[in-house]
């Protein structure tokens, strides 16, 4: 088939290269791709996976600078590596902590998703980060980034709500996400098999027993949220798909901006919210 540049386009759901007049496309079928919806600026989101991931990380860091200035006063300046640069209980619960008080006083069932944005210390935030940066890769290659995103998401919220769940009466951290991730990675491992399927899982593997050991011996940390995340990540890897059974598609890719509009509109609510309660 030849295309003319002029009235040519990528079809939004399989990325061949079709007339923006076809009212299917000749390759994968989907009804009507030159619509100006399928062709919005939002899914571009996800075509560049290097700069999603450093404003996924610089997000984290710039709500970690919020919540130190939000109540300077309790900001802990200790001698122990893992309370330095600690924000302010009041500080975090004003921008969207979670767990039993949060969501049973103050009826914030939004803070399952804000909560994985917090750090209760300069250490917690670059444990999470480094974390993120290695395994969310590996995740972008076998799933596309839409589904990373919306991995990382969906698993901070299971991973909260289980904790909620638990009992667990104030949580934050980016791990139940990152774990989600750990999740989905081995699903991936498991599902594929082969060399390359078993060297997956048994690499993150070690990560998951690592992280069940840390936990143990660390006071403080949220084992529930830890868990619920590993499970959110391989219960998604199971209905979204992988690249190699199932391309990433236009519903993934919509389903990942409504995680994204989603994730902005309940931070920036939380930040809102807190600015006003705090200074007004």
């Amino acid at each position: 088939m030849t295309v003319s540049h002029k009235k040519s386009q990528l079809c939004p759901n399989c990325r061949g290269l079709i007339s923006r007049n076809e009212s299917i496309c000749p390759y994968c079928g989907l009804k009507n791709p030159g619509s100006w919806w399928k062709n919005s600026g939002l899914l571009r989101l996800f075509l560049d996976p290097e700069l999603f991931l450093n404003g996924l990380i610089g997000l984290n860091v710039a709500l970690f600078v919020v919540s130190l200035i939000m109540i300077p006063g309790g900001m802990g300046m200790g001698m122990s590596p893992f309370g330095f640069l600690s924000p302010d209980n009041r500080s975090l619960l004003l921008l969207g902590a979670t767990g039993t008080m949060p969501i049973e006083t103050l009826h914030r069932w939004w803070s399952l998703v804000s909560a994985s944005y917090l750090h209760g210390s300069l250490l917690h935030l670059i444990f999470n980060l480094i974390a993120l940066r290695q395994l969310a890769p590996l995740i972008i290659q076998e799933y596309g980034l839409a589904r990373m995103f919306s991995i990382y998401t969906l698993g901070g919220i299971g991973g909260f709500l289980l904790s909620y769940l638990a009992g667990v009466p104030f949580t934050i951290g980016a791990s139940a996400a990152v774990c989600a991730l750990i999740g989905a990675a081995l699903y991936y491992g498991k599902s594929r098999g082969g060399s390359y399927g078993r060297q997956v899982f048994q690499q993150i593997g070690g990560w998951a027993i690592g992280i069940f050991v840390f936990g143990l011996l660390v006071p403080g940390i949220n084992n529930w949220a830890h868990g619920g995340g590993m499970a959110a990540g391989i219960l998604c890897g199971l209905l979204m798909g992988y690249q190699e059974n199932r391309r990433e598609m236009l519903s993934h890719r919509l389903f990942g901006v409504a995680c994204v509009v989603g994730t902005i509109l309940i931070l920036l609510w939380a930040l809102a919210s807190a600015v006003i309660y705090r200074f007004f």
